[in-house]
């Protein structure tokens, strides 16, 4: 297992299995270690933790499909994808959504995405530079 990661990211969920596999396989993150409470994913940038509910709380949640939005969240994380377009059939495969609504920012384009749990997060996408 690779030494301490320099940042990271806690995503507590319901069925903590099928969203490590949601993030696992929309960001192309490596698989790390697994427990009975939580799946660890990395990537160079960025150490994912992807931590069961407490029970008592996950009893009390229904994850619909399409999930609903959290969209009242304090904090959204956005993660940097090869490809918008590819991001968005990947999610659809695995129950979230990257939505159509595009913006562009200085050397990037962005979208904002949901996980099948609802939690929304953002995939940009470099735009190449051109020298002239």
């Amino acid at each position: 297992m690779p030494g301490p990661a320099k940042a990271g990211l806690f995503i507590y969920a319901k069925d903590f299995n099928r969203l490590a596999r949601f993030y696992e396989s929309i960001l192309m993150l490596s698989f790390i270690h697994q427990s009975d409470e939580f799946i660890i994913l990395q990537s160079p940038d960025i150490q994912l933790n992807i931590h069961a509910m407490p029970q008592h709380i996950a009893d009390s949640i229904t994850i619909s499909s399409p999930p609903v939005h959290r969209e009242q969240s304090a904090l959204k994380f956005f993660f940097t994808v090869p490809s918008i377009s590819a991001a968005r059939n990947v999610a659809a495969e695995w129950g979230g959504e990257v939505f159509t609504e595009q913006w562009s920012g200085p050397g990037f384009h962005v979208c904002n995405a949901c996980d099948p749990e609802g939690n929304i997060f953002q995939v940009r996408e470099d735009i190449p530079s051109t020298l002239t």
